[in-house]
């Protein structure tokens, strides 16, 4: 048997165990739903798996389930692992429903809620290291020295096998599919899916998503070897690895039809997207396979599933996202203009914009440039554009007639 007969073998062991889990309400059987908006967006018909809406948080419950079950089974008491905050909470709550204790390692500049939310499943938290990487290093040290089992990340079976759970529920739920679109941080995710995918229907295509500033299975795959890069410079941090794992590229090569890379700003614009078409919020690494299709990187017309990896995001981070996102789309701008310096005149410019339906964000005046005469005032508006076509030509014009000449600017 090959490895990936060997992992095809586990998944479907997983799989029985991860249904039992989902009859307790332990672990969730995620929906598949259609969107429409990113359908038309693309020209496919894209299907959206919402692991975002997985206990936890991400997709990362299920191969800590099936992993840690079986530890439990062997007598462990004590688990170690590193994670850049999903594979965190994942082990801390299943750690948590064995009565183990757990360990955990993770970036010191991790999102605050992912910390806070694995300690409240009862896990002890380290915050050491930069990046993943560094986390890692340190909890396999603190694994030797506690005499404590470690729990991989991506780069176990089990934990892959958990993953691949994901791809036998997209068959069951969708019979004609074309291609399945995957995030990559370690590759964990992806080789369990593909697995599954591959020897159940090879004509689906298998699509990898890495970010631009993470690309180690991209580069991986390209040269034919494991490539690590020196650091990782992502918004979406759950996929911020520097080297994939020796098992999830063995199986890589064999089941992934190819990998594309996208930038932080496709991520933000899927963010957006995915919100507003759905209403469940996705982190940047759950994002990053709409992106692949949103962005073009990705373009296949016919039945697409993108797997929505996870939600678990800081809210300040998602209010930058989202006002980056409405900026880029020219929902949200920045207006600027020259008016008399008097009173009234700031409330006429306001009012009018009000009775075009503008709501005003930010105002900013500029009284101390020389090249402004002494009895003007430049001000900038940054304004929520209505979504009528013209909305912002039509307001610029309006002011114009009132003798206030006003310009977009560049934020």
């Amino acid at each position: 048997m090959t490895m990936v007969d060997d992992v095809y073998k586990l998944t479907q062991d997983a799989l029985e165990l991860i249904k039992s889990a989902q009859r307790q309400r332990i672990i969730y059987r995620t929906p598949l739903v259609k969107s429409d908006t990113i359908s038309g967006a693309t020209g496919g018909q894209v299907f959206l798996k919402l692991e975002a809406l997985q206990k936890t948080g991400s997709f990362k419950a299920r191969g800590a389930y099936n992993a840690i079950t079986r530890m439990s089974r062997e007598g462990v008491k004590h688990v170690v692992t590193a994670s850049a905050g999903n594979h965190a909470q994942g082990v801390a709550y299943v750690a948590s429903l064995y009565g183990m204790k757990a360990t955990i390692v993770m970036p010191v500049m991790t999102p605050w809620i992912k910390i806070s939310r694995t300690r409240k499943y009862g896990a002890d938290v380290i915050l050491h290291g930069e990046s993943y990487a560094e986390a890692e290093a340190k909890a396999m040290e603190l694994a030797k020295e506690l005499k404590a089992t470690y729990v991989h990340a991506y780069n176990d079976p089990y934990i892959v096998a958990g993953q691949g759970t994901i791809g036998w529920e997209i068959l069951e739920d969708l019979d004609e599919i074309d291609a399945v679109v995957v995030p990559i941080g370690g590759g964990g995710l992806i080789s369990g899916i593909a697995t599954v995918i591959k020897k159940k229907k090879p004509s689906v295509k298998v699509i990898g998503v890495q970010s631009e500033g993470a690309p180690s299975a991209y580069l991986s795959l390209k040269e034919g070897k494991i490539m690590g890069v020196a650091s990782v410079d992502t918004i979406a941090e759950g996929i911020a690895v520097k080297r994939i794992g020796d098992l999830t590229f063995n199986l890589m090569r064999e089941v992934v039809d190819d990998v594309v890379l996208v930038s932080d700003n496709d991520i933000v614009n899927a963010i957006l997207v995915i919100g507003e078409a759905t209403k469940v919020i996705a982190e940047g690494a759950g994002a990053a396979a709409v992106a692949a299709l949103l962005s073009g990187k990705v373009n296949i017309k016919g039945n697409v599933v993108a797997v929505v990896s996870g939600g678990n995001i800081d809210m300040p981070m998602l209010t930058k996202i989202i006002y980056k996102a409405l900026a880029k789309s020219n929902r949200i701008v920045k207006i600027r203009g020259l008016i008399p310096d008097r009173p009234g005149t700031l409330s006429i410019v306001t009012g009018k914009m009000g009775e075009l339906g503008i709501n005003i964000i930010d105002v900013f005046h500029e009284r101390f440039n020389p090249e402004i005469k002494p009895n003007y005032v430049e001000v900038s508006f940054v304004i929520e554009v209505p979504p009528e076509a013209k909305a912002l030509d039509n307001a610029l014009t309006e002011l114009g007639k009132l003798g206030y000449k006003f310009w977009t600017e560049h934020f």
